[in-house]
C-alpha cells in the first residue's frame, strides 16, 4: 500500500525525487465512491512519470465543492482506498478547494488532469508551469462520475 503523507512529508518527498532526477506526477480529486473512471485516470497519470502522488480533498473541501451530503466516504477512508491502488505511490490530503497552493509547494514535473479538461482549461496550469512542470490530460472519456452514481443509487436517472 502507498504511504499517506502529511503535507510536509509530501514536500520532502518531492524534493528528494527532484534530487534523484525522478519525475513526480501529481493528480488530485475528491475520490468519493471510487469508480472505474478514477482508476483509469490514476493509472494513466502514473504512466506519465516515476512517482504518482495523489492529493485528496478533505471532507470540508469536498462539502464546499460538492454541497451538503458529500462526501459519502470520510477523508481518512478515501485516502486509504486510493493508497491501496497499485498505481499510486503516495497520498496527501489538502483542505483548500483548489490544489494550486499545494502544487506551488510541491512543484511536480507533471500535473495530470482528467479528460473533462483541456490543457488550456486546467485552472492550475499557470502555477504548474511557473514551477517548471507541464500539464497532461489523461484517462478515458469522462463517462463516469460519482454524482451520476449517487443519483442512480438514490433512484434517479
Amino acid at each position: 500500500m502507498a504511504q499517506i503523507l502529511s503535507r510536509r512529508q509530501a514536500a520532502d518527498a518531492a524534493e528528494r525525487l527532484r534530487r534523484e532526477g525522478k519525475t513526480l506526477v501529481f493528480a488530485n480529486g475528491a475520490f468519493d465512491l471510487l469508480h472505474v473512471g478514477h482508476v483509469r485516470y490514476l493509472e494513466a497519470a502514473r504512466r506519465e512519470g516515476d512517482f504518482l502522488l495523489v492529493a485528496i480533498n478533505s471532507d470540508d473541501s469536498v462539502r464546499r465543492l460538492k454541497g451538503a451530503g458529500r462526501p459519502v466516504v470520510p477523508e481518512a477512508e478515501r485516502a486509504e482506498i486510493v493508497a491501496a491502488l497499485r498505481c499510486v505511490d503516495a497520498v496527501v490530503l489538502f483542505a483548500e478547494t483548489s490544489p494550486a497552493a499545494l502544487i506551488a509547494e510541491l512543484r511536480p514535473a507533471v500535473h495530470a488532469k482528467g479528460t473533462d479538461y483541456t490543457r488550456e482549461s486546467v485552472p492550475e496550469r499557470d502555477v504548474v508551469e511557473q514551477g517548471g512542470g507541464r500539464v497532461a490530460i489523461v484517462g478515458d472519456p469522462k463517462d463516469h462520475a460519482t454524482t451520476d452514481l449517487l443519483s442512480r443509487l438514490r433512484g434517479g436517472a
